[in-house]
């Protein structure tokens, strides 16, 4: 399978967006890599998303937006975030040493050239690699090292977690422990599951293809497995639910 990764653009314009993202998915298809791009249209309307889902693992950040700049976004991103590879791609100079303050990873000037540009890209990844945590296992008189990254989902059964990934592994460990271990890109289902976000797709009005399934309401569905995870949007708050159907892997719904 190949690997994710989910990039941010924030750029006031609407030209640079498109841009990067073209270059992004360039980049993404020249490395085998699966990108999922996520546009905004200022910091204000970035740190409303990411309230909410902190799962990106780079960012491509303009400077010169609106009521808020995009050295402040950094700043308040920092403040709980220290994974995310940060890359300024402005027009203006003027802010390199702030680049610095809050750990970017690079500071491109505008009009990007489309090589140097891979490179940052091919820099950040290598980052996050070596950044990745790992999980080291004892399974059957065996340590097992597993990069959490390769983790689908964690449910329990029982007194014990069975952890999906790359292989089937049962510890007798709660959900609760095994969570302290993980990272913000793993989200907590209730009482029974730990999913990673980063090997859920979302869907739009589409017809069910495997465990893909659409709804009229918002859907999140692992890829290529046989849980989904959904959840609706009412007002601020949201209700999440398992649904698990083993046999035909159908997504269904409760009312």
């Amino acid at each position: 399978m190949c690997q994710t990764y989910k990039i941010a653009i924030c750029d006031d314009l609407a030209t640079d967006r498109n841009y990067l993202s073209s270059l992004c998915e360039i980049w993404g298809s020249h490395n085998s890599y699966h990108i999922q791009i996520s546009e905004f249209t200022s910091a204000e309307n970035f740190l409303f998303h990411y309230a909410e889902k902190k799962d990106f693992d780079i960012l491509l950040l303009d400077i010169e937006m609106g009521a808020m700049d995009g050295v402040t976004m950094a700043r308040k991103l920092r403040q709980d975030n220290h994974t995310v590879q940060i890359i300024f791609i402005t027009g203006y100079a003027d802010y390199i040493s702030d680049g610095y303050e809050v750990d970017a990873l690079h500071y491109l000037m505008k009009p990007l050239q489309e090589e140097k540009f891979f490179t940052v890209l091919d820099r950040a990844v290598t980052k996050l690699i070596k950044n990745e945590k790992v999980l080291n296992i004892i399974s059957q008189g065996e340590m097992i090292r597993l990069p959490i990254c390769q983790i689908n989902y964690a449910e329990v059964n029982s007194n014990y977690i069975t952890i999906h990934s790359q292989q089937t592994i049962t510890l007798k460990m709660t959900l609760s422990e095994l969570e302290k271990k993980l990272d913000s890109h793993f989200f907590r289902a209730g009482r029974s599951a730990l999913v990673n976000l980063k090997k859920i797709s979302p869907q739009e009005d589409k017809t069910p293809v495997g465990c893909y399934c659409m709804l009229s309401i918002s859907v999140v569905a692992l890829r290529h497995y046989d849980k989904a995870y959904y959840y609706r949007n009412y007002h601020s708050e949201y209700e999440k639910q398992l649904i698990f159907n083993k046999t035909n892997h159908q997504c269904k719904t409760a009312d």
